[in-house]
């Protein structure tokens, strides 16, 4: 529709409308009254205050691995430092192996019916049931540094020890506990760590961790963070030293949090020389072979060697150990240090092991520290299991194997560089920067899949990434919300842990760099976020704090709609209408009005009546015609031009010129589905084929989260308009996004159906059997043309 105006000069439009229009629901109001209240230990700019605390825990132990009996005994001695004003009369430890206890919550919580497709069960689910497993910690003492028995009490996964003496602030107390468990195996009772039996050779390989009673946080935000592991919330643990010395056969490999102590003892003088040379390599050493380890894996010692470990300020031990392991390195420089980036695999990992995870951990190392802090640790470890990855400092289980006979799929190959920059990166978050996994898994998860996906694009162009682009999360953002919860949600509530936990922050904070804030002021709030909370244990509110007190940029309404709602974006160009300035010209006008008669559309009655009604009375009669029959409304006279000549005398130059500019002034209204506000990006196509894009930020909404309405000014007519052209809001329904509408189809697919299909090779494995195939053919003749080069 054309509408043609004079353009009237004053005050802005609508304006007196405004507050009758607003919507009782306030989107843009402040997270004061859900934030906690500043304190001298959090500040209001999401800094540590000047009162800042955390207590820390130093730990001794002896850990003996039975290969025989896959079992784990160990003897730890914990030095407890209260660096709180508190006086402290009980201190709580974490017994996360009670997980696989009989009688643990996590058994009796679970849900869920027999058949999850018609009467198809799957082997591993009743496995998992009939499986008797005799799990948890045994705990054979807790006694004082003098040997002296200490009372304790356990609850399910926590044990809570009592003290004879309050520990007083600045004091510390130093206690030992001696204990013992059963090693799970991961193939048939799952879990995040445990063991992996190859059949073939008959050889484990360990990946061990939250194996040893750990220290609860005690800090002002909880007291003690001693909420029960159910299994998804993961760990919340105060940072400390560790002196650790592992005991196992004499023909295994181990890699572990921290730095050898005694590589002179446990390694050969040969790899000791290897490991020197890999410092300064510039591709990955090979340590141990996978010659050596084949040969390893196919004799069996009865004899012991123990490998010393020493990790400074980390929150966690893992470590693995196996005769199977092939191991290489490199050294990856920071400043003056050396960090080494180390794996540790079965022959049954290679080729791609090999090949790629070291220097996917390297890569991963130098990306992360660009967007946070310098990689402070002095190791970084990539070990391979048959199952999804795990993190803990220093070390990581990551999940990737190729088929027996060597080939895999790209979903295969990618999967493992995925999931390995993704563990890698758990170093930053929150190994360093400490968040509080139990209670919010998207703080360090969400966060560290967004800088994943930065460290994916960095290592290929167009790479496969599966999470952080915003269109990536529109399927799930656009699910029946009795099916999600909000970000904010306690780690053990989640219903989909996945794009919950993973996907949505991580979105999140993909559109705060690229479409609210910029990528300059995200990276750098970001950076102060990560600088700031190295080593220290911040909480949600830290982190909305720090972005916008380093940004200068509100954004409260983004975290109360992306963090505390269910809320999906789904804005609508619901309306559009053309105008365009009546320049009063009669020789413009009224040809132009002319011209716009003439297109009308004529009445059906109009056509038909041409030939059903032969003559007309007046056609009969001309005698009857008058003015009126022969007036012409769009015929210019000279009385038009001496007016409009009139007008122009009265205008000042720059209003004629105004008047004159040929301007199209386009009224577009917007309608918000979905409950999420966001900024509007709206692309116009011009007449000349040229295109104009307006970013308007978010505060748009601000008087009317419902629907708003905005004019542009354009000098050329537009052909088309585009909402959110280049995806960047995750907006779940693109249909309404265009004017004029666009309708595009969609292909199905003609088959037979058969029944029984497998999953069919992977696509290395049918190149060779298009290679052998080539190999028996004779050669195809000329087609008569030169190939592609």
């Amino acid at each position: 529709m054309i509408k043609r105006y004079l353009l009237v000069l004053g005050c802005s439009l609508a304006a007196a409308g405004l507050w009758a229009q607003q919507s009782p629901e306030d989107k843009f109001r402040q997270l004061e009254e859900i934030l906690p209240t500043p304190t001298p230990y959090r500040n209001a700019a999401g800094a540590p205050g000047h009162a800042y605390w955390q207590n820390r825990a130093d730990y001794d132990m002896d850990i003996q691995l039975d290969d025989d009996n896959q079992r784990i005994y160990g003897t730890e001695t914990i030095t407890y430092y209260n660096q709180s004003p508190d006086a402290l009369t009980y201190l709580w430890l974490q017994l996360d192996q009670n997980l696989f206890s009989k009688d643990s919550d996590t058994r009796k919580t679970q849900t869920g019916g027999m058949a999850g497709n018609g009467e198809r069960v799957p082997f591993g689910m009743l496995q998992r049931m009939l499986t008797e497993f005799d799990g948890g910690f045994k705990i054979e003492y807790v006694q004082d540094a003098a040997g002296k028995a200490l009372p304790y009490t356990i609850n399910k996964t926590m044990m809570r020890v009592d003290l004879p003496a309050a520990l007083l602030p600045g004091k510390s107390v130093t206690f030992k506990v001696k204990w013992w468990h059963n090693i799970n195996d991961r193939a048939k009772l799952g879990g995040r760590s445990g063991l992996e039996y190859f059949a073939q050779d008959g050889n484990y390989l360990y990946t061990i961790a939250q194996f040893f009673p750990r220290m609860c946080v005690y800090n002002e935000v909880y007291g003690w963070q001693h909420k029960q592991f159910l299994g998804s919330g993961e760990f919340t643990l105060p940072f400390g030293n560790y002196k650790v010395r592992l005991t196992v056969p004499a023909d295994h490999i181990v890699g572990a949090t921290g730095v050898l102590q005694n590589p002179e003892k446990v390694l050969s003088a040969e790899q000791r020389r290897r490991f020197e040379q890999a410092r300064t390599a510039k591709e990955p050493v090979m340590i141990v072979t996978q010659a050596e380890a084949e040969a390893a894996e196919k004799t069996k010692v009865k004899e012991t060697k123990t490998w010393v470990f020493h990790a400074e300020n980390v929150r966690d031990f893992a470590f693995a150990s196996s005769r199977k392991f092939i191991w290489d390195a490199i050294g990856v420089p920071f400043g003056s240090r050396t960090v080494m980036a180390m794996s540790y695999y079965p022959k049954e990992g290679n080729p791609l092991w090999e090949q790629y995870s070291t220097k996917v951990v390297a890569h991963t190392l130098r990306t992360y520290s660009k967007f946070t802090f310098d990689y402070p640790y002095p190791v970084a470890i990539s070990v391979h299991t048959d199952r999804i990855g795990m993190e803990y400092p220093m070390i990581c289980f990551n999940g990737g194997r190729p088929e027996p006979d060597g080939t895999y799929s790209e979903r295969t190959k990618y999967g493992m560089i995925t999931v390995i920059i993704h563990e890698v990166g758990h170093n930053f978050f929150p190994m360093i920067v400490n968040s509080d996994e139990r209670q919010w898994t998207w703080m360090d998860e969400g966060l560290n899949t967004f800088l994943q996906y930065l460290t994916e694009q960095e290592w290929e162009r167009g790479y496969p990434s599966g999470r952080g682009p915003a269109y990536k999360i529109v399927d799930y953002m656009k699910t029946d919300r009795s099916t999600r919860v909000p970000i904010m949600t306690n780690s053990e509530s989640l219903l989909q842990f996945g794009p919950n936990a993973y996907a949505q922050p991580a979105t999140a904070l993909n559109i705060l760099r690229e479409t609210v804030m910029g990528r300059e002021l995200f990276d750098f709030a970001f950076k102060q976020y990560a600088q700031r909370w190295m080593f220290k244990q911040p909480s949600p509110a830290d982190l909305f704090r720090t972005m916008e007190d380093a940004s200068a940029v509100d954004l409260d309404w983004f975290w109360r709609g992306w963090f505390y709602t269910t809320d999906h974006v789904d804005i609508a160009l619901d309306e559009v209408k053309w105008y365009q300035i009546n320049t009063q010209n009669p020789d413009v006008e009224k040809p132009l009005a002319r011209q716009q008669e003439a297109s009308r559309p004529e009445f059906i009655g109009d056509t038909r009546n041409k030939t059903a009604i032969a003559q007309t009375q007046n056609e009969l009669d001309p005698k009857i015609n008058d003015f009126y029959n022969r007036y012409d409304p769009n015929a210019v006279t000279a009385l038009d031009r001496k007016e409009y000549e009139k007008l122009l005398s009265g205008l000042s130059e720059e209003e004629r010129a105004l008047l004159s500019s040929g301007y199209q002034f386009y009224e577009l209204t917007f309608a918000n589905k979905g409950g999420l506000v966001m900024p509007l990006i709206v692309e116009f196509e011009l007449a000349d084929g040229s295109k104009d894009l307006h970013r308007i930020p978010a505060e748009i909404w601000r008087y009317n989260p419902e629907k708003v309405t905005k004019v542009f000014m354009l000098k050329q007519e537009v052909k088309g308009i585009t909402l959110d052209p280049y995806l960047e809001t995750a907006d779940t329904d693109t249909d309404n996004n265009y004017w004029p509408p666009k309708l595009a189809p969609s292909r199905f697919q003609l088959y037979k159906e058969r029944f029984n299909q497998g999953g069919g090779e992977n696509p290395m494995q049918r190149q060779q059997r298009a290679d052998q195939l080539q190999q028996t053919q004779p050669a195809a003749p000329p087609a008569g043309g030169q190939g592609r080069n």
